[in-house]
């Protein structure tokens, strides 16, 4: 049944067809922004179309960036010779946060999962090979403790290993089947400084 005309209930549908957005907080987000002033509304809508025009993948590591290369990738005084390896930007953003580590990443965006149909081939692994034969001492598999994860640091460990790079993975700070970016910096930071060699 239509509570609120055709409108407002598009506006709610779309919104809850956003990840993590149930109906009742759809609602309340469709209210609020029907309650911004016209210009925030037009700002909001505006910053959504430009991400989604302009946003684009780093040519380096992958991330989602706003030009060819990401800021992080672009800066001189970070190492090149170290890359971590993560599953999505997300987890770049939280490592980040740390503010310790200096090196630089590479974005999977996914990990490989057998039973969701996703190969080597369908995240950005061929990518992560071709940066390897540049000059690059160490690679930090910083993939998410998930069964999924493991099995991404497995794989990768097998690529990479014959490459005569150093291959290492974060500690187990991180619990099982945690989500590196909801974890809080000092575990993330304990789970950096406490990575074995595979």
């Amino acid at each position: 049944m239509d509570y609120y005309g055709k409108q407002i209930s598009r506006l709610i549908e779309e919104l809850a067809a956003l990840p993590g957005v149930g109906a009742k907080t759809a609602q309340r987000l469709a209210f609020h922004i029907i309650n911004m002033p016209e210009e925030r509304a037009e700002g909001l809508s505006q910053a959504i179309i430009d991400a989604r025009h302009n946003v684009c993948y780093c040519k380096t590591c992958q991330t989602l960036t706003d030009k060819e290369e990401c800021p992080i990738c672009s800066d001189e005084t970070r190492n090149h010779k170290e890359i971590m390896v993560v599953e999505n930007t997300r987890d770049l953003a939280a490592y980040e946060k740390t503010g310790k580590y200096n090196g630089v990443y590479h974005v999977l965006h996914g990990a490989i999962s057998p039973m969701l149909g996703i190969g080597p081939n369908d995240i950005r692994i061929k990518e992560l090979l071709i940066r390897l034969q540049g000059d690059v001492d160490e690679v930090i598999i910083a993939t998410n403790s998930s069964l999924e994860g493991e099995a991404t640091a497995m794989y990768l460990s097998k690529l990479i290993k014959p490459t005569g790079i150093k291959v290492t993975r974060i500690a187990s700070g991180v619990p099982v089947g945690g989500d590196l970016e909801y974890i809080d910096e000092v575990t993330l930071l304990r789970a950096l400084e406490g990575r074995m060699e595979l």
